[in-house]
């Protein structure tokens, strides 16, 4: 009980830092499953100091109730009544989309285009006309699509860097950090797991080899990335079809979030894995990948390669090379 406080307590602290500036984060979609908990978490976070959270309808209401909280950031909520999108947006310093529908049984990410695209592409052409400066972080699925799109609605507005469009692929990496301990029988918060490729079962691919796990059982280590790749699998099966991973997304999403915001801030040796307008693949026709990256005043400060990884996780992103093409094509 005492461990599982002291943890609830530690990850407080990590949104309760002293602000150092003044930034405006809006939530497109903040009445949904991943926007209400999310909303919640950025509350908490000292580094918002303005949250506009937004959504079709309800956005008020978890507005009225996240803003009681007693901590250093104003609140409101919007609805599209009175250009309310715009108003969200207007001065934004980041713009975080968990907007669309969830997944249900039997579902792939990619089940969720159709649907999902045209939200979020009519999204970002508000955030075009309305932030143009803004950090976007994509949580809307099928992401390894849905950061394409973005991109492609930027770029016809004229207003497309970047340096300042991410797709939230930290779910992956909390998923590895808890999955692994539970192997392992570690303390997982101590995991450090870097995980990279897209955001949709075999495009995800964790670097095991780069922790000190490396030499676990080839069978185990087979399990753990398929549960890894697979988890949310779990999330919907367990919720009977009524919903996908929310709170977890959530708790994801605000960790990215609070990333963004500390690069933005000035602080030194912010790395997070992010899917992005990559470098590393471009040659071989792979214009988005998710790897490590530095996050900066100007947001993405430094991209980081893969480094020396396994026979087999090299296999593994050759796999999800493939399928990302797709994807991104799509």
């Amino acid at each position: 009980m005492f461990s599982a406080r002291r943890q609830l307590v530690n990850s407080f602290r990590q949104f309760s830092t002293s602000a150092i500036n003044n930034y405006k984060v809006t939530v497109l979609g903040a009445n949904g499953g991943i926007g209400q908990p999310l909303s919640l978490l950025l509350k908490l976070n000292h580094k918002v100091t303005d949250l506009a959270l937004y959504d079709l309808r309800g956005a008020p209401g978890v507005a009225a109730d996240v803003s009681h909280i007693p901590t250093n950031s104003t609140v409101k909520g919007y609805t599209p009544e009175n250009d309310g999108l715009a108003q969200a947006l207007k001065g934004s310093d980041v713009v975080i989309i968990p907007a669309g529908v969830p997944r249900k049984p039997g579902m792939t990410r990619d089940d969720l285009f159709n649907t999902n695209a045209s939200i979020v592409a009519s999204l970002a052409v508000a955030v075009a006309d309305n932030s143009p400066n803004a950090s976007i972080l994509i949580i809307s699925n099928p992401v390894n699509s849905t950061v394409p799109i973005v991109s492609e609605v930027l770029k016809s507005k004229g207003v497309y860097n970047p340096k300042k469009l991410f797709g939230v692929t930290t779910l992956d990496v909390i998923r590895a950090s808890r999955f692994i301990s539970e192997v392992a029988s570690t303390d997982p918060t101590k995991e450090q797991v870097t995980v990279v490729g897209g955001h949709s079962g075999i495009t995800i691919v964790p670097l095991i080899s780069k922790t000190v796990h490396k030499d676990v059982a080839k069978d185990t280590k087979d399990a753990l990335i398929h549960r890894i790749q697979f988890g949310g699998d779990e999330v919907v099966k367990a919720k009977d079809g009524a919903g996908s991973a929310t709170l977890s997304m959530a708790t994801a999403g605000a960790r990215m979030a609070n990333s963004v915001l500390a690069g933005l801030s000035g602080e030194k040796d912010v790395i997070e894995p992010t899917f992005i307008d990559n470098p590393l693949y471009k040659s071989e026709g792979v214009e988005f990948f998710s790897s490590p990256v530095t996050l900066g005043p100007d947001g993405v400060h430094e991209v980081h390669g893969l480094g020396t990884i396994s026979a087999e996780e090299e296999e593994l992103i050759k796999t999800a090379k493939e399928t990302l093409k797709k994807n991104i094509q799509k």
